[in-house]
């Protein structure tokens, strides 16, 4: 057997980085060096924890996860990151793999997975929740030749999602004037003058 698996992890929630921290320090093979409440506290020491892998929230105070990601990433090259945030988005999980993640778990995912996750991750592979691997596959999936941007695409992919413009706007981190200008343009690239049927031209020509 080779040395314990060095885990930090940064999340802003107390209760939720406590419970991390008791879940995965009582799996045997597994060591929690520290824990930090957000990127700009942990920056200041996070080289001395030399560990082996990051559990990374994205919401988090100053430096948010996505943008924490490269910064890790220099300072600690050999080190693997793992996001485990409440955020689907496919904008956020693309951001994030993009970055140099190399897993996504969402918070509802099974105490069990998580500490699996970890050793996945440090052996080398790319561990997701399975709505979140079921997200990734789809937009490979889609037609090549769509007339909407990617932004576009996923404004309408959660409305298709029964989402209202005020939770895509938030959603996507922008303002609520910005989906509206969106969502007239996709009406006008799909011909269509209705939320209902912009989704079904969507969805019969493989755009989501």
């Amino acid at each position: 057997m080779g040395r314990d698996i060095r885990i930090v992890i940064i999340e802003d929630d107390e209760i939720i980085r406590e419970g991390y921290a008791l879940l995965i320090g009582q799996s045997e093979g597994y060591t929690v060096v520290r824990s930090y409440a957000s990127f700009d506290d942990a920056v200041k020491t996070i080289g001395d924890d030399s560990p082996d892998v990051i559990l990374l929230d994205i919401e988090l105070p100053g430096t948010n996860g996505i943008q924490a990601i490269p910064k890790l990433k220099k300072m600690l090259p050999h080190a693997y990151i793992l996001i485990l945030t409440v955020y689907e988005s496919e904008k956020t999980i693309f951001d994030a793999l993009a970055n140099g993640a190399s897993g996504y778990l969402t918070k509802n995912t099974a105490p069990s997975k998580i500490v699996e996750s970890i050793r996945e991750v440090k052996d080398g592979g790319g561990p997701m929740s399975v709505n979140i691997a079921r997200m990734v596959i789809k937009s490979f999936q889609r037609n090549q030749e769509s007339p909407l941007s990617k932004r576009e695409t996923q404004i309408l992919e959660q409305i298709a999602d029964g989402k209202s413009r005020s939770q895509v706007a938030k959603d996507l981190f922008i303002d609520l004037e910005t989906v509206r200008s969106h969502i007239k343009n996709i009406y006008l690239k799909l011909d269509v003058n209705s939320r209902a049927d912009a989704i079904k031209t969507a969805k019969e020509n493989k755009l989501i």
